[in-house]
């Protein structure tokens, strides 16, 4: 799959650097100063979350970028549990396998234009219009007040606003979350966003879809 990955990412304009084990791989990061990463579960010296919580918390010594964003991509019989472990030790995103090439290269895509936005660049979300720079909101021309968590929330929705973002990826990038216990915040900042951004039409905007997460536009 890495060798598979490598061919097609590269054909699609990215530069790749490919590692088989984990003390590679962070060798790589430290070196290469990726803009992404993807990690597999299993590599030939250590498991992928494992790699990606050295990432995330830094060693001795060692000046690798922290907050490069990372996919991992999971085995076939992976569940419910293996997810919330990915994304409590760290990762943006996790991909189940099998998966097709074209959603992998859209997560890839929305990550990238999240983390290094332009100074000046306007997200259109259908009706939704963001101006990061101006840090403003407009609903059909209407300006939307938003508190600073209901911003950053529909930041994250809007930069791919068909896809479904999963609750506990939004828990850790939103509000820093680094356990995923019981909890309210997300759901409650949802509905709130959703009903500030309703009134003035063009929605439904933040669809709830059960068991998984949030989207801005319903589709």
């Amino acid at each position: 799959m890495r060798g598979s990955l490598e061919r097609h990412l590269t054909d699609d304009g990215f530069q790749v650097v490919g590692a088989v084990a984990g003390c590679e791989a962070l060798e790589l990061a430290e070196r290469e100063r990726p803009d992404l990463v993807l990690l597999g579960t299993s590599l030939a010296d250590a498991s992928g979350l494992d790699v990606c919580r050295r990432l995330r918390e830094g060693e001795p010594g060692r000046s690798w970028n922290r907050t490069v964003p990372v996919i991992v991509l999971g085995r076939g019989e992976t569940d419910a549990v293996d997810r919330v472990r990915a994304f409590d030790r760290g990762c943006d995103d996790y991909l189940s396998h099998p998966f097709a090439y074209d959603e992998l290269l859209a997560r890839i895509r929305a990550i990238l234009r999240r983390t290094a936005p332009s100074e000046h660049e306007l997200l259109d979300a259908g009706a939704v219009a963001v101006d990061r720079a101006a840090r403003r909101v407009t609903v059909n021309g209407a300006t939307v007040h938003l508190a600073g968590k209901e911003y950053e929330l529909l930041l994250h929705l809007a930069s791919d606003p068909e896809r479904v973002f999963p609750k506990e990826q939004l828990l850790r990038e939103v509000w820093g979350y680094r356990t995923l216990g019981r909890t309210r915040t997300l759901d409650s900042h949802a509905s709130r966003l959703r009903r500030k951004l309703g009134q003035f039409g063009g929605g439904p905007f933040v669809v709830n879809v059960w068991g998984v997460g949030y989207r801005l536009l319903d589709v």
